[in-house]
């Protein structure tokens, strides 16, 4: 279907209109992305404070490019919402008693202490795993002690474990897979307010929640993404294999009932039990949906990964559908449109890797630069913080993120830096601080 432009004034904006184009820079703009559906009319009134006329399209079938949650969370760019699933409304997320954490260590500080423990959680993995595939009880002690850590160490500095999750090389799908989950699920939670023990239970959960697969074929793990209806039915099995195995572990049952609920979805489509809403508990759904993340960012060997950015305008698609959308706009704001560890480039074409971001500035982060404007590797690579560069610079000097670029890029892998300023290729002494 084509896509013909019609320039508007912004207050004759109507709602259903998808707005393609602005009058001005879309950075200058508080809007998430480049393009968006009008939903209400606080939507109107936010347009027309910023812009004069707007263009909209009169047919719309792009994807989504990018996405930032912000004060006007209604706009989104993926117009492929399915309109014959069920929508289920909850009312707003109350956690009791949350904790408001705040960063205590600087980045390089705290990857001191974290770079062993993505050994230690793998080893201790890998040790789970071979019980299970023995036909033995599985010791589950060193793991609750790596996650522990784990746990310690993203309530200091959440991006210090995303950054060694997402830059590490890894040969294992099925321990990086669930070693990245109960990343992304420990950030989740921390933005939520858990309080330590629940972001315990939380990583321990996540770690476990596909151990059932070890008892299943390889090949139908391989080929998950496209089973048949029998093949399927024998793959939904992992769930209550699960928990059998974990049963007589000694694992708390908070813990259990993530393995057992994290594949229930919001609407009841999901499995074993097809359980919906808050019957779902609330650990179990954020691991469902941390879970669901890096399985669109990082699939298997053979399956097209989203960029992180794409994968966010897929969760927002999917909120009050498959995952409530409280806890799909929280973990957006925990993680941003550009997560740590993500390869993106910059509008002059310089290319590198975000370090960390700002809750109130999501649309410019912290990027270790790696590259010049021609894409030549740098001798020395440099951090800029996007959001102090741009302070007073004209719009047309100002440095912003073009995209995400797709991991494995030419020249752009992170583990080449050393980000702890020790001796290596590349000096990274600017980091300190960060």
């Amino acid at each position: 279907m084509g896509v013909q432009q019609k320039k508007v004034a912004s207050q004759d904006l109507e709602i259903g209109m998808f707005v393609s184009d602005l009058d001005r820079p879309w950075h200058q703009t508080p809007f998430p992305i480049q393009g968006f559906y009008i939903r209400t009319q606080d939507d109107v009134r936010a347009v027309s404070s910023h812009c004069k006329w707007v263009k909209i399209d009169v047919a719309e079938t792009r994807d989504t490019s990018s996405f930032e949650h912000s004060k006007l969370a209604a706009f989104t760019r993926r117009p492929s919402r399915r309109q014959d699933a069920e929508v289920v409304q909850l009312p707003p997320l109350h956690i009791k008693e949350p904790v408001s954490y705040q960063t205590e260590t600087t980045l390089k500080k705290e990857l001191k202490s974290a770079a062993p423990l993505i050994r230690d959680a793998e080893v201790a993995l890998e040790g789970v795993l071979a019980s299970v595939r023995a036909g033995h009880i599985p010791d589950v002690q060193p793991l609750i002690g790596v996650v522990r850590l784990m746990t310690a160490s993203v309530i200091r500095n959440q991006d210090a474990m995303l950054w060694l999750a997402r830059t590490r090389k890894h040969d294992n799908y099925t321990y990086w897979h669930a070693l990245n989950s109960a990343v992304w699920g420990l950030v989740c939670g921390r933005h939520l307010g858990l309080n330590e023990g629940l972001l315990n239970h939380l990583g321990m959960g996540c770690m476990l929640a596909h151990i059932g697969k070890a008892q299943l074929p390889e090949e139908l793990l391989r080929n998950e993404q496209t089973l048949v209806a029998e093949d399927y039915a024998l793959y939904q099995s992992y769930v209550d294999r699960g928990v059998a195995l974990l049963e007589g572990s000694g694992i708390s049952r908070v813990v259990l009932g993530i393995v057992q609920n994290h594949r229930e979805r919001h609407n009841g489509t999901g499995f074993p039990q097809k359980i919906r809403g808050d019957r779902i508990p609330l650990l179990a759904r954020i691991a469902g949906l941390v879970e669901c993340y890096e399985t669109m960012i990082e699939p298997r060997e053979g399956m097209v990964p989203l960029t992180p950015a794409q994968a966010v305008g897929r969760l927002f698609d999917m909120r009050n559908i498959e995952f409530q959308e409280d806890l799909v706009e929280n973990f957006i704001q925990a993680i941003g449109i550009y997560p740590t560890g993500t390869l993106v480039e910059l509008n002059d074409g310089q290319r590198g890797v975000i370090v960390s971001h700002s809750p109130k500035r999501r649309l410019w982060p912290k990027v270790m630069v790696m590259t010049d404007q021609q894409h030549r590797p740098l001798k020395t690579a440099t951090i800029i913080n996007l959001a102090s560069y741009n302070e007073g610079r004209a719009p047309e000097e100002a440095l912003h993120i073009n995209g995400c670029l797709p991991s494995g890029e030419v020249d752009l892998d992170p583990e080449r830096y050393d980000v702890t300023g020790a001796e290596s290729r590349w000096s990274l002494s600017k980091l300190v601080g960060a």
